[in-house]
């Protein structure tokens, strides 16, 4: 009877964490100096907690080529929104006031890399881009939220 208790307790134990580790999942996705993430498609579940680093692993500077991720909100215009990134150079290009982000990184240079922790928003598919100057072009992906 004791060995049934000590196994029960053990697959609960199992059980818990593994529940508890799809609740964290973690991303990481690289940028460099060819204006480039190595990843354009990230999925996730809703309510999930998302950690997310990014790495820069170029070698330039933050201000010749700086990156950053940014979550928008679904049905941002992603020219309008870069358009006016463009303009924020004091708010690491992030306009002041959006409403348009989720989330965001902070900017970053070569060699450097930064972390977010955020809760996966709800069912949908969702842009990223860097927001330095004209890099939305090139540095965008869909964060698929099942």
């Amino acid at each position: 009877m004791r060995t049934l208790f000590s196994l029960l307790a053990i697959f609960a134990f199992a059980f818990t964490t593994t529940v508890q580790a799809q609740d964290k999942v973690e991303v990481t996705i690289e940028s460099n100096d060819r204006m480039q993430f190595d990843l354009s498609e990230i999925k996730v579940e809703a309510g999930q907690t998302v950690v997310l680093t990014l790495k820069h692993v170029g070698k330039l500077p933050k201000a010749a080529m700086g990156h950053n991720w940014v979550l928008l909100k679904q049905g941002v215009d992603i020219q309008a929104f870069g358009s006016a990134a463009s303009k924020a150079a004091g708010n690491e290009y992030i306009p002041e006031g959006t409403e348009d982000v989720i989330v965001h990184t902070k900017l970053i240079g070569g060699g450097q890399e930064t972390t977010i922790e955020f809760t996966a928003p709800e069912a949908g598919t969702y842009d990223y881009i860097c927001s330095f100057p004209g890099h939305y072009a090139l540095m965008k992906g869909k964060l698929i939220v099942e």
